[in-house]
């Protein structure tokens, strides 16, 4: 089950039935079924804390994902996925997508991490933005479909 919240701020997702159908998509195309995988959409200072805490890093980010399968093997992802809605809205205008494609981007990142992406080295990074921009597309034939 993808449930969706928020923390700290009022922040409500559009379309959440047809994110939910992508997010089982996305997750099909690799390999993998959803189990419970919670996104809480936060602002930047919640997030940092969050970094610091259970990450040991000082700095702001977009997203955190906490793999919270019992079995590590397992092709049914659980997981906790927090995003900043603030650093997603400033990187969206940044780099010219806009809240929502940028917003759409980093949950299907998100799920890539459970699916067994990784983007700490170059090519690795690669490899993600590739799988986002397959998901991105995924998303909008389902769009046109509705």
């Amino acid at each position: 089950m993808i449930c969706f919240f928020s923390e700290g701020i009022t922040f409500n997702l559009r379309s959440k039935l047809l994110v939910k159908k992508w997010l089982k998509q996305v997750a099909a195309n690799n390999g993998y079924t959803v189990g419970d995988i919670n996104y809480i959409f936060c602002n930047d200072d919640y997030l940092l804390e969050m970094n610091k805490q259970y990450l040991g890093h000082d700095y702001y980010t977009d997203i955190i994902t906490f793999d919270n399968r019992e079995d590590p093997a397992s092709k049914k992802v659980d997981g906790d996925i927090f995003i900043s809605v603030d650093t997603v809205r400033a990187n969206g205008q940044e780099y010219g997508e806009g809240f929502e494609r940028e917003l759409h981007r980093v949950i299907a990142h998100g799920l890539l991490h459970l699916t067994g992406y990784d983007d700490t080295t170059e090519k690795e990074q690669k490899k993600m933005r590739s799988a986002e921009n397959a998901s991105l597309e995924l998303l909008d034939t389902l769009t046109a479909q509705k």
